[in-house]
């Protein structure tokens, strides 16, 4: 259906058209020139009046002019901006070519019809899977490509509640569905409840960690430098080989005996007092009789690693050793040909998830997560160990790492400088779909990068079987107290007044 005619100056890759109707940010449009049929997205919509402009001076010349607007027909326009997206035959094979001449004005614009975006946007191959549906064109399913999440990354960025876990849900039981290997850090235990998920409780085996580590889990503070040193001393690897309670009692003892030392005394029994408070703090988080905690991760399964029982510099350690594990583990099952004695773990590739990004890897501190994640977002697409990242404080985020996120889901966002700050790590998202992002309603976003074949407006589909992530009600929570608190108040009350003291 003809929409509107193009009108102005032209560029190659973008133009101005005059519509019949209003039309969406977001809509898909075509374009015929040349004897070639150019696919188009609408960036900007603009609705004006003649009689109802910017020069009315008050309520009254209002009021009139708009009785002369309703009376004219032409006196409202339609005017919207055009992104030129390429020749729509190349695009239905992958491939984004831009005309070498922009259409004339007077080229007619079309509704994108459904066949036209179907091969675009909802493609047939097996590594494609559907997270929901074209935002302006719902009848057109939205798929994405789950070879590039794992090989070139993805960062999902929104505000709180603007379906970030949603997206993450649906990802993740979308690879479930194809018996891929998921492992998330679940902060907040958001995914605890997805179901024929392999949940495990984050542990910590102490004997596996370096002595500064291992200071940093039993909270000796970073400038405790004599604690430190006891520490460092104590933890041999004659203690090292011990497990379970021997492992803490051979650790303590051995930092009770450099109290012998005078300048060590102190600082001897402070570490002792540590491992003691640790012993009994965190019984559920350390556990020195632990194989490695790798080893619980399944091949072909979604993993929920909970976090939710860490301190944000515990869950730093965790997170950044299993980093490194599934990193040594990829490159020893690509090299596996080489050295076939030696079986990895994951013989596949793995996906790993990493909520509150702006916690793990910030942009003006270094962590252990930080390193290790910086070096799977360089090295991981060789080795097969994708990367995603969920944040709603994008500018908190390390920009190096974000910049090496080649696909995008980006949701609501009014902060300036988050917007910023992923428009500078980004090539893939222009300015003007910047802008847009603070029209954007819970549950749509804007896709783009190598996981879709354009950028594109999604309305994502929701995954009815989460069972948190959503917004509490409070309201009806204390209601339902509140109402059995007075039932038993009232059976209370009725238990102390004997039998037959109330007449009817």
């Amino acid at each position: 259906m003809e929409l509107g005619i193009v009108i102005g100056t032209s560029k190659p890759e973008q133009v101005t058209f005059e519509s019949r109707r209003p039309v969406s940010i977001g809509e898909y449009v075509v374009l015929l020139y040349n004897r070639k049929r150019i696919l188009g997205l609408v960036e900007k919509s603009f609705i004006t009046s003649d009689a109802l402009g910017a020069t009315i001076r008050n309520f009254d010349e209002a009021f009139e002019s708009r009785m002369i607007a309703l009376e004219n027909t032409r006196d409202k326009s339609y005017k919207g901006t055009i992104r030129v997206l390429g020749l729509l035959d190349q695009l239905n094979k992958c491939k984004a070519v831009i005309p070498a001449l922009p259409p004339e004005p007077g080229t007619e614009v079309f509704e994108a019809a459904r066949d036209d975006l179907l091969d675009i946007f909802s493609p047939a191959a097996h590594e494609w899977v559907r997270v929901g549906t074209l935002l302006r064109n719902t009848e057109v399913e939205t798929k994405v490509n789950i070879d590039k999440i794992v090989s070139r990354h993805l960062a999902i960025l929104a505000m709180t509640g603007m379906g970030k876990s949603n997206l993450v849900s649906l990802i993740a039981k979308e690879v479930a569905a194809i018996k891929g290997t998921m492992v998330i850090f679940d902060y907040h235990d958001d995914y605890s409840s997805l179901d024929g998920a392999n949940v495990m409780n984050a542990r910590i085996n102490p004997r596996l960690l370096p002595s500064d580590k291992l200071a940093d889990v039993i909270e000796v503070q970073e400038n405790a430098t004599n604690q430190r040193h006891v520490l460092r001393v104590a933890l041999t690897e004659e203690v090292k080989q011990r497990k379970g309670n021997d492992f803490w009692d051979a650790l303590q003892a051995g930092a009770a005996a450099l109290g012998a030392d005078k300048s060590y005394r102190e600082a001897s029994e402070r570490v002792v007092d540590k491992i003691d408070d640790a012993r009994r703090k965190f019984s559920s988080i350390l556990d020195a009789g632990l194989e490695d905690p790798v080893r619980l991760i399944k091949n072909s399964k979604l993993n929920v690693i909970n976090l939710v029982e860490l301190t944000e510099r515990q869950a730093n350690i965790v997170v950044s050793y299993y980093l490194e594990e599934l990193l040594d583990d990829r490159k020893a099952a690509t090299h596996q040909k080489k050295n076939p004695k030696k079986a990895p773990k994951f013989p596949a590739p793995v996906l790993v998830v990493i909520e509150e990004a702006h916690v793990f890897i910030p942009k003006d501190e270094d962590t252990e997560t930080k390193y290790y994640a910086s070096k799977v977002a360089r090295e991981g697409r060789k080795f097969g160990l994708g990367l995603v990242i969920v944040s709603q404080r994008p500018r908190g985020i390390d920009s190096n790492i974000l910049s090496q996120m080649g696909s995008l889901a980006v949701m609501r966002m009014i902060q300036q400088d988050d917007q910023a700050h992923v428009s500078a790590a980004s090539e893939s998202l222009s300015r003007d779909l910047i802008d847009q992002l603070t029209s954007l309603n819970p549950g749509e976003a804007i896709f783009a990068g190598q996981w879709v074949n354009l950028p594109t407006f999604v309305k994502v589909a929701e995954v009815k079987d989460r069972r948190v992530g959503a917004d509490l009600k409070a309201v009806e929570a204390w209601k339902q107290l509140a109402a059995m608190s007075t039932a038993a108040a009232r059976e209370s009350s009725d238990s102390y007044i004997p039998s037959g003291y109330i007449q009817d």
